[in-house]
């Protein structure tokens, strides 16, 4: 089963996110976080939600700070047989962008393709968490609207190729696609 959980910034999609790949792996059975975006630096504010987060997670999971999801998701015997909960896809997109040089236009399309890819092979359960865009303002400057163009795409891709598609806003999810 693969499930994409989108929200806006503390719509408590992570905290649901993590219930649901815990309920899909079987309780004291290992998880893999794949951790997207970058660990506590200088800011305290981001500091606290990255500890946040560090502290919800059980023991027994394995992080693992990473912008390459593909090779995560498709690397090794046991990548495709763990199940898996990405957090999240919008730091996977801003490292993607960076590293491309694509703020001003340069094309994400192979990545994101790679990326469906790799999520519609996945076999174990998988969680992806994105932000949802398009809820809010148009970004004032050229690279906001075009990481809320590309997010906007990465998340219909997914939504694709995942079985289920769940919307969390203010703590309670909308399921937006039932698995078949």
């Amino acid at each position: 089963m693969r499930t994409l959980v989108l929200g806006g910034i503390r719509s408590g999609k992570s905290q649901w996110a993590e219930a649901a790949v815990s309920r899909a792996a079987g309780d004291g059975t290992p998880v893999r976080y794949l951790a997207t975006g970058p660990a506590a630096d200088s800011d305290p504010a981001w500091a606290r939600r990255v500890g946040a987060h560090q502290a919800r997670r059980p023991a027994h999971w394995q992080t693992v700070e990473t912008w390459d999801l593909v090779a995560a998701l498709t690397a090794g015997p046991q990548a495709p047989r763990t199940a898996t909960l990405v957090d999240d896809i919008g730091g996977w997109l801003t490292a993607t962008m960076d590293r491309l040089g694509a703020w001003t236009g340069t094309p994400v399309g192979p990545e994101v393709d790679a990326l469906a890819q790799a999520v519609d092979a996945f076999t174990a359960p998988l969680v992806l968490v994105s932000p949802e865009v398009g809820l809010t303002v148009v970004p004032a400057t050229e690279a906001g609207r075009r990481f809320a163009d590309e997010l906007g795409t990465v998340n219909q891709r997914l939504a694709a190729v995942c079985d289920h598609v769940v919307l969390v806003v203010a703590g309670q999810p909308l399921t937006v696609k039932e698995p078949s």
